[in-house]
């Protein structure tokens, strides 16, 4: 049975196949074991100092697809941190063909970090440059977009900052066919908008706001409740309709994961339930997202690890499949 697909949705998955598609990385240069090691040591204290949540993931991969992914967190931490570093749009102009170049360039990349354990990764996994290259677009849209008119226009945002990345993850893990793409597109827009949620308060105080502009409008909210961060009736009937689409779409993810190769399926698990939990929190305290950021602590992460592990053998195998990706 195949799973109707909304038309936000069908415009992501255009996007994904084009960056399927797309050449791989080529003009590796052999780098020597030291310092391939460094870079990734390197890439692992970025992930571990960043983001607790995608480091314990990582944790549960074996030791290459762990050592790939924290070089992907790495790569996608910088990237980002160019846009937060980049005040001047004039300036935007340069960094990111430079930034580009480095990642690029084999040559360069031979003396930086990152650079060189993310071409590394690249090269070792044949993963398509497209998704890097729609991941930085995705990033560089902070410069210029601050607001988002609909729900399909945001999810274009999440496509490009986090679908991107769960399309590169399923290159790192291996997956059975193209049929695993629609999931990992899907996931990817479960995690950002978990992410928006929890972080409306801090977003709104560095000029962004990333809820649909009439979507607010259509439980009486506008921009001056955000400015407010007053909690009240309005507010709790539009995070719960918030919070139920995002549960909807963490539930039809699952069937991917047994599209994956078995040694990463609790990984990714793991992270999409971890992060589903952030909803849970945000739910505990009132919806509360301006006073406080949602979060789970390290025991509430760990305790469920054992429930993550034994769902993700059994795995729920009678959820109806999409589609086969090249039909669509």
């Amino acid at each position: 049975m195949g799973v109707k697909l909304a038309t936000w949705e069908s415009r992501l998955l255009s996007l994904a196949h084009e960056a399927f598609t797309s050449p791989t990385v080529d003009g590796h240069v052999q780098m020597e074991t030291d310092a391939l090691t460094t870079a990734y040591s390197y890439c692992a204290r970025i992930t571990q100092t960043n983001s607790k949540t995608f480091y314990l993931a990582s944790r549960l991969l074996p030791k290459p697809k762990r050592l790939a992914v924290q070089a992907l967190y790495a790569f996608c931490r910088c990237t980002d941190d160019l846009v937060d570093e980049t005040q001047d749009l004039d300036h935007a102009d340069k960094i990111f063909p430079s930034w580009r170049a480095r990642l690029n360039n084999p040559y360069l990349a031979a003396h930086d970090p990152v650079p060189l354990a993310w071409m590394d990764t690249q090269t070792r996994y044949q993963i398509p440059k497209g998704y890097a290259d729609q991941l930085i677009a995705g990033v560089a849209r902070d410069l210029t977009q601050k607001r988002y008119e609909s729900f399909a226009e945001l999810t274009e945002y999440c496509y490009g900052v986090a679908s991107t990345v769960g399309l590169v993850s399923m290159h790192i893990i291996g997956f059975e066919d193209q049929a695993a793409l629609p999931y990992a597109v899907k996931l990817g827009i479960a995690l950002q908008l978990t992410n928006i949620l929890r972080d409306v308060g801090e977003d709104w105080q560095a000029g962004r706001l990333y809820l649909p502009l009439d979507e607010l409008d259509m439980f009486g909210l506008d921009e001056s409740d955000i400015a407010d961060g007053q909690v009240d009736n309005r507010w709790r009937d539009f995070m719960k309709f918030q919070i139920n689409r995002i549960h909807h779409l963490y539930e039809e993810t699952k069937p991917g994961i047994r599209l994956l190769n078995a040694d990463g399926r609790f990984a990714i698990a793991a992270a999409a339930s971890l992060y589903r939990a952030i909803l849970d929190d945000i739910e505990a305290y009132d919806y509360d997202v301006f006073h406080r950021r949602a979060h789970i602590g390290l025991w509430g992460k760990v305790s469920r690890l054992p429930g993550i592990w034994w769902n993700s053998r059994a795995n729920n195998l009678n959820y109806p499949i999409y589609p086969n990706f090249r039909h669509i």
